[in-house]
């Protein structure tokens, strides 16, 4: 007893070591899991490369290329939509008014608080312009730093994926190298089908909001689109915060309330399809993450690293599972992580769309 004991506490003080560790190596491992993420990302793209002849370097040069034109593609694409807002701030502007002085009157009215006391109270909870301008130009420092460190990382990464393979494996004994070699290609097979499936879904996304909102009449139906999409990375925040954008910055520009129940529609309409199609169909099963451990995994992402460590969470959640379910003394985690037995194997009539949608894509791909 006192040796399970012993055990128990040795682990527990190794989990608080661990996230100690990850903690305060937030600067260093930050940029490096983003653009490990993003190398498994492009690893299929840079073998197929390197098999129609290409050397290495052109290979991972042309990833390289590549991922940089589609950050600037979605970057201007952006700031293009963010413009057309900005010409709208006027309108914006001024139900914001409407909308402030409304609730002045309801504060006044409900909790007997002045206007005067209520400017009062604002103007000493609000930082100084200057500390403003120091907080966006920090920001934006910070932010450009580590996309230069993320690319450096990734180019690097890619180049030297077999030496990094090769010092893995021998990390095992002899007798080991051939299961541990096993692992790995599992491992990285997997995540890179997640990954990709992940991206794919993120597109259709994209197309599936930007028709809906275009066919309301939503104004800049492609910015929120985007918008949505891109926050599906972090699954029940993401939703809620892009859904509440979308409504309240349409419901400023003085959009009728019908258009505001059809924007709840769509969204509703494509959450269905997302969960019960595209799912299924592009992520499949083996990555499955239970409604414990997503949240777990979002809060302690958000409390360790902030904005960064809430996207980074479900991505390395799921390698992490990935890496669990091959490797026979972590099988343990990976199932403790996972959907429970009784919930996969449920044969209702959407389960059994899932699983058909699975096994055809699967079958597609072989």
């Amino acid at each position: 007893m006192t040796i399970t004991n012993t055990s128990i506490i040795k682990k527990i003080l190794l989990l608080i070591l661990v996230f100690t560790g990850i903690y305060y190596s937030k600067v260093f491992l930050m940029p490096l899991l983003f653009a490990g993420i993003l190398a498994t990302l492009f690893l299929p793209f840079c073998n197929w490369m390197e098999t129609k002849k290409l050397s290495k370097s052109m290979s991972v040069l042309l990833c390289f290329l590549t991922l940089t034109i589609i950050v600037l593609g979605i970057i201007l694409l952006l700031s293009w939509k963010i413009s057309e807002l900005i010409n709208d701030i006027a309108l914006v502007k001024q139900k914001a008014i409407e909308t402030g002085i409304n609730i002045q009157d309801y504060i006044f009215n409900h909790l007997n608080i002045t206007v005067e006391e209520q400017f009062k109270i604002l103007k000493d909870e609000q930082p100084s312009y200057s500390s403003i301008v120091q907080i966006v130009v920090g920001s934006l420092t910070y932010i450009f730093s580590n996309f230069i460190l993320v690319m450096v990382y990734f180019i690097f990464l890619l180049y030297y994926r077999i030496h990094i393979k090769n010092f893995i494996l021998k990390l095992a004994g002899i007798s080991q190298r051939s299961e541990m070699e096993k692992v790995i290609y599992s491992a990285s097979n997997i995540a890179q089908q997640y990954l990709i499936g992940l991206s794919k879904m993120i597109f259709y996304l994209w197309i599936m909001y930007g028709v809906g909102f275009s066919s309301i009449g939503v104004k800049n139906a492609v910015f929120f689109a985007i918008l949505c999409g891109l926050l599906e990375i972090v699954p029940y925040i993401g939703n809620i915060f892009g859904i509440t954008i979308t409504v309240l910055v349409s419901a400023l520009h003085g959009v009728s309330f019908p258009i505001l129940i059809g924007i709840v529609i769509i969204y509703g309409t494509v959450q269905f399809i997302q969960g019960f199609i595209l799912e299924p169909l592009l992520l499949g099963p083996q990555v499955k993450i239970n409604s414990l451990f997503t949240v777990i995994a979002l809060v302690l992402g958000g409390l360790l690293w902030g904005i960064a460590g809430i996207i980074l969470a479900i991505p390395v959640t799921a390698i992490f599972k990935i890496i669990c379910d091959n490797v026979e003394t972590l099988k343990p985690y990976g199932f403790l992580i996972g959907v429970p037995n009784g919930i996969i194997k449920e044969k209702g009539f959407i389960e059994k769309v899932k699983n058909m949608l699975w096994h055809f894509n699967t079958k597609k791909q072989l």
